[in-house]
């Protein structure tokens, strides 16, 4: 089904946003396991995991639209040097794709291209309800407990790579 340019040049862009976000969050992910907070470790793993899924929906919908998915193009990403300010870089980035998913969204409503606009809106649930929140929590409880603690509370392990 050939798409609109303009929604392919769009998907693309959030393509790049994706891909960005996962070579962030591996880079990440790297340093908590080399600090030794492998169970942080392992939930931004998983986030890296679920940016990956995001582009490889992207790559798919680009495909069917019959345009070539860009899959070379990366943002400039931010490794933070603490972990506080990884968690701080990654809720940043996570919300530039947040408001980039809500463009395309709209740009998908008025181009009338319903079923991209539906596999956005999945990335966009996921982006908010899961990586945001969960980074907004991560913030927070640094907040309350000090870092320390909540170093402490890392290195100990959580029951549940989705879990606070």
């Amino acid at each position: 089904m050939k798409g609109k340019k303009v929604v392919i040049d769009t998907l693309n862009a959030l393509l790049t946003g994706e891909l960005s976000a996962a070579d962030q969050y591996n880079a990440h992910a790297e340093m908590y396991r080399d600090w030794g907070l492998h169970n942080l470790y392992e939930r931004m793993h998983h986030e890296m995991e679920e940016e990956l899924e995001h582009a490889k929906m992207l790559i798919e919908r680009i495909l069917f639209l019959e345009g070539v998915p860009d899959t070379a193009s990366r943002e400039k990403i931010n490794v933070a040097a603490t972990l506080p300010d990884a968690i701080k870089s990654d809720l940043e980035y996570e919300y530039v794709i947040i408001n980039n998913l809500k463009n395309a969204i709209k740009l998908c409503e008025k181009e009338m291209d319903y079923q991209t606009r539906k596999i956005l809106l999945k990335l966009l649930e996921d982006s908010e309800e899961d990586h945001a929140y969960w980074l907004e929590q991560q913030l927070r409880l640094i907040e309350m407990m000090g870092l320390k603690n909540y170093v402490q509370f890392r290195a100990a392990g959580e029951p549940n790579p989705h879990a606070v």
